[in-house]
């Protein structure tokens, strides 16, 4: 049996100083953020995950995102390098947690790429084309990967942070969108491949327009965490047979963060 290992990171005295790019600054309740965040460790341990949380540095706001900071796959983690500046400090503990479980590669300067840019989908891995990834980024990342079986494909963005803000996977072949965000076609284009052997049938559930930022979830085996204020997004995820595991993020969410953003997972 796979074990699961989740690698979390307390929320930061901080956290407040977050960096932002489109939402408002608002007021963050960082007794309540911290709180809401062991509420989602307890549910990657409810989802069988072993969770290691590092600790919280109070030099670092945003360091509870720990997804950003590294990739990891099949035989190894990449080590990112942020698109924020203020960012690149939180790599160097992310990639010393990591080293116990994966060899390390890295992306080099002027290379920059963000973990919720990058999503994989089998073996095939889509990054965003965003404000914190850049093109070099994305093709040392194909460099990278590319011993190990990995083909990757950049992916416009329009509207937000992040792939994994408009795009992610709940299921075999199930991926949640939100079309504003991202293009369907361009995304099938990336994972269809002209070997039938090969070739990959993707369904997709659109969010509900009322509701534009519900296409984040964290699939974990056969559940999904998801956050709990995205109901009407939610009743469509499950009336598919997905099993949803919901946690309030509100807090996490004025810092522009989401389900995702919070854990690095690692299968031993």
């Amino acid at each position: 049996m796979t074990m699961q290992i989740a690698i979390t990171r307390s929320v930061s005295p901080a956290f407040a100083n977050c960096e932002l790019t489109y939402l408002p600054r608002t007021p963050i309740d960082l007794a309540l953020a911290a709180q809401q965040h062991h509420a989602y460790e307890a549910a990657l341990r409810a989802l069988g995950c072993q969770v290691v949380s590092l600790p919280a540095d109070p030099g670092l706001p945003d360091s509870v995102f720990v997804e950003d900071p590294a990739v990891v796959l099949d035989g190894l983690a990449v080590i990112a390098r942020p698109g924020a500046a203020a960012r690149r400090p939180e790599c160097a503990t992310i990639a010393k947690a990591l080293e116990v479980y994966r060899p390390l590669a890295y992306i080099q300067p002027p290379g920059t790429l963000e973990g919720g840019d990058v999503l994989l989908v089998g073996r095939k891995i889509l990054v965003g084309l965003s404000g914190r990834s850049n093109l070099e980024g994305i093709r040392q990342l194909a460099a990278i990967v590319a011993p190990y079986g990995y083909s990757v494909k950049g992916v416009s963005l329009r509207g937000c942070l992040h792939l994994k803000s408009a795009l992610t996977v709940i299921g075999e072949e199930l991926l949640l969108i939100n079309p504003n965000w991202v293009e369907r076609e361009e995304i099938e284009d990336g994972i269809l491949e002209e070997n039938p052997a090969f070739k990959t049938n993707l369904d997709f559930v659109e969010v509900d327009q009322s509701e534009p930022h519900a296409a984040n979830a964290l699939r974990i085996g056969n559940g999904l965490i998801y956050p709990v204020n995205f109901e009407r997004t939610r009743e469509r995820i499950e009336r598919l047979g997905c099993q949803v595991l919901s946690v309030d993020v509100s807090e996490i969410q004025k810092a522009e963060g989401a389900v995702t953003c919070c854990s690095l997972l690692i299968a031993l």
